[in-house]
């Protein structure tokens, strides 16, 4: 017997005050590219989780202009993981669609202007 298809989505919501949001996802087997989030606008993508024992993990690294940061976007198999996310100024937040609240996960960090 076949089992059923589950298709998981991730989604990442640009929230901050005045700068383009460049979104790069990956999971060991899938690079979905790098993309301009416009102010306001949204990144999503959605996808099948490998069985159980296969462990489906999407990480996203986030950058603006002056500033970088990374996080898992998605890991199988936890309980209580986001997989809304909305980024402001101060940092990545996990979204709670139940209760309409955010958390911060990831604070950015400022870097030099020459790299990722």
């Amino acid at each position: 017997m076949a089992r059923p298809s589950i298709q998981r989505s991730v989604r990442i919501t640009n929230r901050l005050s005045s700068k383009i949001l460049i979104v790069h996802c990956a999971s060991k087997d899938d690079d979905l590219g790098a993309h301009a989030v416009a102010i306001g606008a949204t990144f999503e993508w959605s996808f099948e989780p490998k069985p159980v024992w296969g462990g489906t993990l999407f990480w996203c690294h986030l950058a603006t202009e002056d500033k970088r940061l990374s996080f898992v976007a998605y890991e199988q198999g936890k309980l209580n993981r986001y997989s809304y996310w909305v980024v402001h100024d101060d940092g990545v937040y996990g979204e709670q669609v139940a209760i309409t609240t955010e958390l911060l996960v990831r604070p950015w960090r400022r870097i030099l202007l020459d790299g990722f």
